[in-house]
């Protein structure tokens, strides 16, 4: 800072100026107004005005150094505000490109553009697109846009964030492994548990191209769908994914991503969790070799009739408490009981012809049925409301159509005679009521299939952990907005998807270093509203709400952005913090 010396005809005043940039320029701007020289002198009568002046500046300059400085800044009440200047900056950005540092992502994304000449940053656009996803999902197009605002617009154009998309697509196996080894080295990842599961995704568009095909939506929605299989470990982070048409069956997408971990990944002892849908015979034998199990979840309804007389027989159940065996027609307070009941037995699955000529050896399993009353009030329950709802159905116009098979017109059927068997004049709709008791047979049982000889809890403990995997799928589709998907390229899709997963990433580590103690909308919210007010030529306001959420955010990233006021300087430490990759464990 220094005095700037103002001279009239009747006499001399004094200020303090230091040098500013704004809009890219060198320029000045008055700190303080000091008064004229006879106001001076009659404050300070023993000094001379200009030296106390200096003296001022020299100390104001140090306290600016030392951070102790008070802002005064001037605003006028009849002057505009600057054309197409945007005061309120996020700083979202910072926190994301933090995690993609510590990952080591910039390192690995700068060998690709040596290796393809780019003249613009992978990771500055990776940093804007994962970032966007997070918190205001939207278009690239609109990602670009609303990227202006950042504190530190993107210095790429909007056409380079196309070609990057080509870029990551073509390392997107690579990614996901480097990914992985990264981020075990920062975060507890428990990688002898893995869950597998899929999805599908649909496209707002008419005709089928590439992937997109007709298939079963998840959604039950009529567009062409991509579908994904993702695998996630024990800790609840994403280890690898894979796209595959909308029209092909999910069970043989588990093999080739699973390989691709056992190659890539340098993964070789673990245990593979899936739903029924994926429990195939296949999956299961490839899972039954070197140092690989399997838990599948196993639909009583499609086990032979030995197996499901035993599975649902009231004899022979114990709890996890007590080896105590139990009859639960037996049991006197059931409509209250809260406890798990599981019984369990080996057999073998005996291989085909085709397989037994091929050398194929039985595959031994073990059978785990648990049994809760809790779950079955609950499925009683929700069946009594569709009961309702069908009875309500009855009354419309052809009810008994519907595609979904969880729909309450499966308890809807058409009869087309009377009691005394002659062909009636109009069809009658009653309640299948040999429908609502099959499927009452089945409440509160559930089974599971393994070839672990462990310990029988763990086993059903380790399945109800699939939640989390049903759960990432819910957070790439609500609240990252992975769907509808309006890009036509392959590549580009497969590099939209690279981007949900490395978002869904980012979240999970955030998550875990927080004590896994706040929910996802609680998150992504607080990261959302991460904005600071602009006061140029001076610094930074923060423009949010600090929070205990907040504060913990600042005790995990080596950073903080929540001081009443943020200098420029102050503001490039924190920039080169976050691109440090460094994070408080």
């Amino acid at each position: 800072m220094r005095v700037k010396i103002s001279q009239s005809k009747n006499s001399i005043s004094y200020s303090i100026i230091k040098d500013v940039m704004k809009n890219g320029k060198k320029t000045t701007k008055i700190v303080e107004t000091l008064g004229n020289y006879d106001e001076i002198k009659a404050k300070y009568p023993d000094q001379e005005p200009l030296e106390w002046a200096k003296a001022y500046a020299k100390k104001l300059t140090k306290e600016e150094k030392e951070g102790k400085t008070r802002i005064i800044s001037v605003f006028d009440r009849s002057k505009l505000i600057e054309y197409q200047h945007r005061p309120l900056k996020e700083i979202t950005y910072l926190y994301v490109q933090n995690i993609l540092s510590l990952l080591k992502l910039d390192n690995f994304l700068e060998k690709i553009e040596a290796k393809s000449h780019l003249s613009f940053s992978l990771f500055d656009v990776l940093t804007m697109l994962v970032t966007n996803r997070m918190v205001e999902p939207t278009s690239k197009r609109s990602a670009y846009a609303q990227a202006q605002s950042y504190l530190e617009p993107p210095t790429f154009q909007q056409h380079h964030i196309y070609r990057a998309l080509e870029h990551l697509a073509a390392y997107s196996e690579a990614l996901q492994s480097h990914i992985y080894k990264e981020s075990a080295m920062h975060v507890e990842r428990n990688n002898h548990i893995l869950y597998y599961d899929c999805t599908n995704f649909f496209f707002e568009i008419e005709e089928e191209d590439g992937k997109r095909k007709y298939g079963k939506s998840k959604e039950n929605r009529p567009n062409p769908i991509i579908q994904m299989g993702l695998f996630m470990d024990g800790s609840g982070f994403p280890l690898a994914f894979s796209l595959f048409g909308g029209n092909e069956n999910e069970q043989p997408s588990l093999q080739p991503l699973e390989k691709r971990i056992l190659k890539d990944f340098k993964l070789s002892k673990f245990v593979v969790c899936t739903d029924a849908g994926l429990s195939s015979t296949n999956n299961r034998r490839f899972n039954s070799i070197k140092n690989r199990a399997f838990i599948t979840t196993q639909s009583l309804k499609k086990l032979k009739k030995v197996e499901k007389d035993w599975a649902l027989s009231p004899l022979g159940w114990k709890t996890f408490s007590s080896n105590k065996t139990y009859n639960l027609n037996e049991i006197d307070d059931l409509e209250n009981d809260t406890r798990i009941y599981y019984k369990e037995r080996w057999y073998k699955q005996d291989p085909t012809l085709e397989e037994k000529k091929k050398g194929v050896q039985p595959l031994e399993q073990k059978m785990i049925v648990t049994y809760s009353p809790k779950y079955d009030r609950y499925q009683k329950e929700i069946r009594n409301k569709q009961i309702d709802r069908a009875i309500k159905k009855m009354g419309q116009k052809d009810p008994t159509k519907n595609s979904n098979p969880n729909s309450p017109a499966r308890f809807i059927q058409q009869v087309n005679i009377t009691q005394n068997g002659e062909v009636a004049d109009e069809s009658v709709y009653t309640l299948n009521e040999k429908k609502i008791a099959e499927e009452a047979k089945y409440d509160g049982f559930y089974c599971v299939c393994t070839n672990l000889e462990g310990d029988t809890e763990k086993i059903v403990a380790i399945n109800h952990q699939r939640w989390e995997i049903e759960e990432s799928f819910r957070i790439m589709k609500t609240e990252f907005k992975a769907r509808p998907v309006y890009l036509h390229r392959e590549t580009r899709i497969e590099a939209h998807f690279l981007v949900c997963f490395i978002a869904l990433l980012v979240y999970r580590i955030v998550s875990q270093l927080l004590g896994d103690q706040y929910t996802c909308s609680e998150i992504l919210q607080c990261l959302e509203e991460m904005r600071w007010f602009e006061i140029q030529g001076e610094g930074y306001i923060p423009a949010y709400q600090r929070t205990p959420l907040t504060d913990q955010l600042h005790s995990i990233f080596p950073f903080r952005t929540d001081y009443q006021f943020i200098g420029d300087k102050e503001f490039n430490k924190i920039k080169k913090l976050s691109a440090s990759g460094k994070i408080n464990k």
